[in-house]
């Protein structure tokens, strides 16, 4: 599936509730939707506002994280566009949105807390949307403190350990960053049968193909064929290390 369709707009704002309603809202020109409506909206998604507030979620928190080092790059840009490939009709529309989170990092966390609790069933979605966030964070070349601090909070709120965050984050930042054993999600002393185990079952669960079959969305292909790269990679490094065909 894609995450675009003519969602921006309209009505859209006051349909999906929550801090982000209240974002599109005065993106487009509308009244600001009261923050209360959070819980009730949460409660009553259907697939269609889930869609809605994923797409606008994606937006609000790709600006907020361009902006966290401070200023916002046209390098940060290309890769929000090399990422979430906007449709013609609806590039005006999600520059608003982009313009106007981006204009600080204030309030993201409401954001992310609305993503969090409309996909708390489906942490493969937060999995990708937080790494599409290390996307745009690496584009100028490094990772600014201010912006592993906000990708810290955000996969906090999104229910990532400690663990679950240090994968993440070498999966996405290569080698260079992270022991190979952290990437691959195991333990130096695994065995070299376990390890192979678990490397084919990474293979076989990450492989981009089977993830858009279970419903992640075509925007993050790029982002799942990194994560895969890197996971060959760390596979190949500790292989090589133990003498492994």
């Amino acid at each position: 599936m894609s995450i675009w369709g003519k969602i921006i707009g309209g009505a859209a704002g006051f349909a999906i509730g929550g801090p982000l309603g209240a974002l599109l809202g005065v993106s487009v020109g509308h009244a600001v939707v009261d923050s209360g409506l959070l819980g009730s909206a949460v409660k009553s998604a259907d697939d269609g506002t889930k869609k809605i507030t994923f797409t606008i979620g994606v937006i609000a928190l790709s600006a907020k994280m361009a902006k966290a080092d401070g200023q916002v790059t046209r390098d940060e840009i290309e890769a929000f566009k090399n990422i979430f490939r906007v449709p013609p009709h609806e590039v005006r529309n999600v520059g608003r949105v982009f313009d106007m989170a981006r204009q600080d990092t204030a309030g993201y966390e409401a954001y992310a807390a609305q993503i969090a609790k409309l996909f708390a069933g489906n942490p493969t979605v937060l999995e990708e949307l937080l790494g599409a966030l290390f996307y745009i964070a690496k584009a100028d070349g490094v990772i600014h403190p201010g912006e592993e601090k906000f990708l810290q909070n955000v996969g906090n709120i999104f229910g990532f350990s400690g663990d679950d965050y240090d994968r993440i984050r070498g999966m996405h930042l290569g080698l260079d960053q992270a022991s190979p054993y952290t990437i691959l999600g195991v333990s130096p002393d695994i065995s070299d049968d376990d390890l192979k185990k678990e490397y084919r079952k990474l293979v076989r669960d990450n492989h981009p193909d089977k993830m858009i079959a279970g419903g992640m969305p075509q925007e993050f292909i790029e982002v799942a064929n990194e994560r895969l790269a890197a996971i060959n990679a760390a596979y190949d490094q500790v292989a090589a290390r133990r003498g492994l065909n």
